[in-house]
């Protein structure tokens, strides 16, 4: 079976899977997840994270700590 992409962006909302995206190249996921936030961003509970799937690294979240 082939894996659906690198890196998974993934977009809660209280904490639960609202929508899930996957990408081979980083800059596309990256672009996207800087999408997602422009465009869901505001919505009440939202939490996204962008997560290398080959390394388990973290490599981005929304919103940002403070």
């Amino acid at each position: 079976m082939t894996s659906p992409g690198r890196y998974h962006l993934l977009l809660t909302l209280d904490g639960r899977p609202a929508m899930h995206g996957w990408w081979e190249k980083e800059s596309v996921a990256r672009r996207q997840f800087s999408s997602w936030v422009g465009e869901r961003g505001g919505m009440p509970g939202v939490r996204m994270t962008l997560t290398d799937v080959e390394t388990g690294e973290l490599l981005t979240v929304w919103p940002k700590a403070p």
